[in-house]
């Protein structure tokens, strides 16, 4: 341990020598007492942070962060994850204060996924670096943009789009003017396969894949219920008795569900009740809010919007900013960065 004089001769402006001399200590010894400690604390299923599988490009390691750590900060501080905050969860453009966009889910999911990963002994650092990065791919207006987005793809290219893949793109290439953030095998693992067939190479990932879907129906529930689309009553009653009344109630039984079944059985799962009844909330919410009648209206409006903007661009290249990949997926690169108020106000111009 460094001791608390040096800190304070440090913070105190007089001796810039003890403060450099200090940090040197610091990252000197970091990788070894990291090492030590997770050696010590970590479950022996978890990722440690000096075993990754490296990155496609290799860098020197950094003093006083450990990969992951790395990794977190470079999700943090790109352009794709400050767009998130202009991004729908379920409502385009929210004119209310409260309701969510993306990087509130964002940030949800990564809250929760850390609690799961420590009271499991698991990598917190490396879930946090998924959480953080698994949405970065999403389209302006949410899951009806990307459809819509995909059959524009589809209809003129013959290719598909979904946001996961994006995600990844979006780390491996597009970010730092193309050089990508460089990322860990472990992060763009669990960013590729927090959706789709694969489950991730490691539990962290699968941690986040699940806790997704926790955060997403229960705080779609909230903002639907504050939209004034749903009230507490049409909550189906069976599900709601088992898992709980209120959002805070049902994501609460749901991690210690998730905790205690993958604990139990070695692999991040939940028992087939908890599960059954998670599935059923989230076919309720397809039913009646995704796709039901009273959002209906801003999905027709936001399929309009991605379509002519998609073949305005289509028809007119020369205004899609310089990038890798053919014509389809510099479009596909341009109308996915997009946020909903860009959208509306590209395609009201047109």
């Amino acid at each position: 341990m460094v001791p608390a004089a040096h800190f304070a001769a440090a913070g105190s402006g007089t001796s810039l020598a003890v403060m450099t001399e200090v940090a040197g200590r610091v990252s000197e010894s970091f990788e070894s007492r990291l090492r030590a400690h997770e050696e010590r604390c970590l479950s022996p299923l978890a990722v440690q942070s000096y075993e990754t599988r490296g990155r496609v490009r290799e860098e020197e390691l950094c003093g006083v962060r450990t990969p992951f750590q790395r990794d977190r900060d470079r999700i943090v501080h790109s352009k794709a994850f400050r767009r998130l905050r202009n991004k729908t969860q379920v409502f385009i453009d929210p004119g209310g204060d409260h309701l969510r966009t993306r990087i509130t889910h964002t940030i949800e999911t990564t809250g929760i996924s850390r609690g799961v990963a420590r009271a499991l002994g698991l990598n917190e650092d490396l879930v946090e670096a998924i959480g953080l990065g698994h949405d970065l791919g999403h389209t302006p207006f949410g899951h009806t943009g990307e459809a819509a987005l995909d059959t524009q793809l589809q209809e003129r290219f013959g290719r598909r789009f979904h946001h996961n893949q994006h995600s990844l793109r979006i780390v491996d290439v597009l970010e730092k003017d193309g050089q990508g953030l460089n990322l860990t095998h472990e992060v763009r693992d669990g960013i590729l396969n927090h959706t789709g067939p694969n489950l991730p190479e490691t539990l962290e990932g699968r941690i986040v894949r699940i806790v997704d879907r926790v955060a997403y129906i229960n705080h779609d529930i909230d903002d639907a219920i504050r939209a004034g689309v749903l009230c507490e009553e049409d909550l189906p009653r069976a599900e709601v008795e088992l898992l709980g009344a209120t959002g805070a109630r049902r994501i609460d039984a749901l991690v210690h569900d998730l905790v205690e079944t993958s604990e139990r059985e070695g692999d991040i799962q939940q028992s087939e009740q908890i599960g059954t009844a998670m599935l059923a909330l989230r076919t309720f919410m397809f039913d009646r809010v995704y796709l039901g009648p009273h959002t209906e209206p801003q999905h027709r409006e936001a399929r309009e919007v991605i379509g002519r903007i998609f073949t305005h661009v289509a028809e007119n290249p020369d205004e899609i900013p310089p990038g890798p990949g053919d014509l389809g997926q510099r479009i596909a690169d341009y109308v996915a960065g997009m946020t909903d108020r860009f959208a509306l106000g590209y395609a009201e111009r047109l």
